[in-house]
């Protein structure tokens, strides 16, 4: 799956769900490579139908498809003004982690790396359709796009797809790919998830 530059990430679309699944696709060749699944409890199922999950702690587990090996994983502890999405590699070792930031037009995070040094950020545009991944000397190292699913969809149900584009320098960094993934994934766990059922 890390060897590729593009990815299409497409949120499943449930009845009455309490957790988030992720379907990941080659968007050239439309091939299914691998899954993101939200893992909870099932007492912390029962509570998010009361309480909004976005208040809520969190643990996505990717996948590889169809061989279903780990990849990497993201935490999201409870958050209340401002939330931590933590990324962790298959060994559980942390990779580092986003910051939301508190006053942003577009959504956005500070990236960190794993001894809590700043080398990145999310920038969303003022519509939150688009976030660039940059360095602060403004080097991009990819982009996340949210994509329009049509008026129906979008009106209906609470299913978001994104594409993720790796800047071609980091082709062979399969960290730099989780990150870009994670950082998909957390901007619609902390931006796009709501309350709606799908």
């Amino acid at each position: 799956m890390l060897e590729l530059q593009n990815f299409l990430i497409k949120e499943q679309v449930a009845f009455l769900k309490t957790t988030d699944t992720y379907d990941i696709f080659n968007p050239e060749t439309g091939a299914q490579v691998g899954q993101a699944q939200e893992v909870i409890a099932a007492f912390a199922g029962i509570l998010r139908m009361f309480i909004g999950k976005k208040l809520m702690s969190t643990k996505v587990e990717v996948r590889e498809h169809p061989e279903g090996s780990l990849v990497f994983v993201i935490k999201k502890p409870v958050a209340f003004f401002r939330s931590t999405v933590e990324v962790y590699d298959s060994q559980g070792e942390k990779l580092g982690y986003f910051k939301s930031k508190l006053l942003s037009f577009g959504g956005g995070f500070w990236v960190y790396d794993n001894e809590d040094q700043q080398f990145a950020e999310v920038k969303g545009n003022w519509t939150g359709w688009e976030f660039r991944f940059v360095t602060p000397e403004g080097i991009e190292l990819g982009q996340v796009t949210k994509k329009w699913a049509g008026m129906m969809k979008e009106l209906f149900t609470s299913a978001d797809n994104y594409v993720v584009a790796v800047s071609p320098h980091l082709a062979e960094q399969p960290i730099a790919k989780m990150l870009l993934l994670a950082a998909a994934l957390a901007i619609d766990i902390v931006y796009y998830e709501d309350d709606r059922t799908a």
